[in-house]
């Protein structure tokens, strides 16, 4: 089992680091994941992904998520192979955590350094953007 602190890792870098892992097999949680960070224009960050909740309509779909953790998870599940048996198995084999919760404080927590964000601005982080959709907290 790996268990990845995703604080101030991009999003598409880690949501592919994470499909890979879940296509070989490994079972991952992933902790942390209001502290993902997208990166590019405030602006076109945020009225993107406004776009896409807004897209369908209420009975016939698409149901976009709202929160941090149901986003990041959308994400890793839109790059596995979700109509074949392994890639519903890979899917059901991810768990994420918008916090921090108490049963991993003494786990091994992995850190996926091709994953980090290295810019000072430019980026918003899944918790900023989940508020903003009307997350209910």
């Amino acid at each position: 089992m790996m268990v990845i602190d995703a604080d101030n890792a991009v999003y598409g870098r880690l949501s592919t680091f994470v499909a890979k892992k879940l296509l070989e097999g490994e079972e991952v949680t992933i902790l942390n994941a209001d502290k993902v960070v997208v990166t590019g224009s405030r602006d076109f960050i945020i009225n993107r992904f406004r776009e896409r909740r807004e897209i369908g309509s209420v009975r016939k779909g698409p149901y976009y998520p709202k929160t941090s953790r149901e986003i990041l998870r959308r994400s890793i599940g839109d790059m596995l192979p979700k109509k074949k048996t392994r890639g519903k198995e890979a899917l059901h084999r991810c768990k994420v955590y918008s916090g921090f919760p108490e049963a991993f404080k003494g786990a091994q927590v992995v850190r996926v350094e091709k994953a980090m964000n290295r810019k000072v601005n430019g980026f918003v982080t899944l918790g900023e953007i989940s508020r903003l959709l009307g997350q209910k907290v």
